[in-house]
């Protein structure tokens, strides 16, 4: 246990001053007490054998006040917090790879069901947030408990060329600062935009970030982000440095890899096309369909996501169909290791004060109470 205010345990040393207070007042009763030969009138005065019960409701209200000594002194505690009692950032890849429909009826709409499933599945107290990506990453919904609202965002979302897995990462990263003060938003960076840099662009220059120095241990956040996507990274930030950045503040970074390896065409409605219009059943089957960089970005890059999960402390999953990724998000909560946070004590040692201070003043007042 530590405490915020140390200084403020200085108010115990009133209690033994006053409990020596109150020995001494005995005492001097004592000496001046007028002697009886009559034992029967002793014990009816409630002298003898239960006369420590008349001391109870003094050593009570010292012990209120010992109470009421922590609780100004400000305690905390370190104590697991599940992740289901905070946040989790849902960071949704919608970029045109997600019309694939070797997930039926395509990934897109997949995704949005298993997405629902988990939303729906989770208890009233969890705050969930919606990022969304393809050639940019936004927070389409910050960090809520209104169902309603991350369900309409969800169903709503349209598809756009590119995928930004660094940004996304980084996008949330700045969704958890807005609740978390000790959760530093990301450091600035080259933002990418549709006709940002691809593979192989410039690097950002990295700068100082709050976690400290290289090294340095980082308090492990509550927050969560889970990051799903069906790509590979085609431009910005590259996942590894977003990972960097969330490692620095304690953010832990669940990615899920969906989709097959073998997309053969794409089919998403007209409302999900959005920006990105392509022909309805487009082959992807021909020579260089949906080459990027000398990969797929059609297929996911595993081995970028699970450098994201160990750098930030979290775990990586792979879903091949709907099923599978319903089963992922259901059993999420079961792989999310606690994380530890400095609890403030000093309500409880006020409310076991009050109740111990109450205590006291009844058994004094029943003492006293006339027969």
């Amino acid at each position: 246990m530590t405490f915020g205010l140390p200084w403020m345990l200085l108010v115990l040393g009133f209690v033994p001053v006053l409990l020596g207070v109150y020995v001494w007042q005995l005492r001097r009763r004592r000496r001046q007490a007028v002697r009886f030969s009559n034992v029967a009138l002793l014990r009816t005065a409630g002298v003898g054998a239960r006369s420590w019960r008349r001391h109870v409701p003094v050593v009570l209200v010292l012990g209120a006040l010992g109470l009421l000594g922590v609780a100004s002194a400000r305690p905390t505690v370190r104590a697991d917090v599940p992740a289901s009692s905070s946040t989790v950032i849902l960071a949704l890849d919608v970029s045109g790879s997600m019309c694939a429909t070797d997930v039926l009826p395509n990934r897109l709409s997949a995704a949005q069901a298993a997405v629902r499933s988990f939303v729906q599945g989770q208890d009233g107290e969890t705050k969930i947030g919606l990022v969304v990506f393809s050639g940019f990453a936004q927070l389409a919904v910050a960090p809520t408990t209104n169902r309603d609202e991350l369900l309409a965002a969800l169903d709503a979302v349209t598809t756009g060329r590119g995928t930004t897995i660094g940004s996304a990462i980084l996008r949330s990263i700045d969704a958890i600062a807005e609740l978390d003060p000790n959760v530093a938003p990301s450091d600035p960076v080259d933002e990418p935009t549709t006709d940002g840099p691809g593979i192989g662009g410039p690097t950002p220059t990295p700068r100082p970030t709050a976690g400290g120095p290289a090294g340095a241990a980082v308090d492990v956040a509550p927050e969560i982000i889970v990051l799903l996507t069906d790509g590979a990274n085609t431009r910005g930030v590259t996942p590894s440095q977003a990972a960097e950045q969330a490692a620095a503040r304690g953010v832990r970074v669940y990615p899920i890899g969906f989709g097959t390896t073998n997309p053969t065409q794409m089919a998403c409605t007209r409302d999900q096309y959005g920006s990105f219009s392509v022909p309805s059943n487009r082959d992807l089957t021909g020579a260089g369909a949906g080459a990027l960089g000398g990969r797929s970005f059609l297929v996911v890059d595993e081995p970028a996501l699970r450098n994201v999960a160990n750098k930030t402390g979290g775990t990586y999953f792979a879903a091949t169909d709907a099923d599978g990724l319903t089963k992922v998000l259901a059993d999420l909560p079961k792989h999310v290791t606690v994380s530890e946070q400095d609890i403030d004590l000093s309500a409880a040692f006020g409310l076991l004060a009050a109740l111990v201070l109450l205590t006291g003043l009844r058994l004094s007042i029943g003492r006293h109470r006339p027969l």
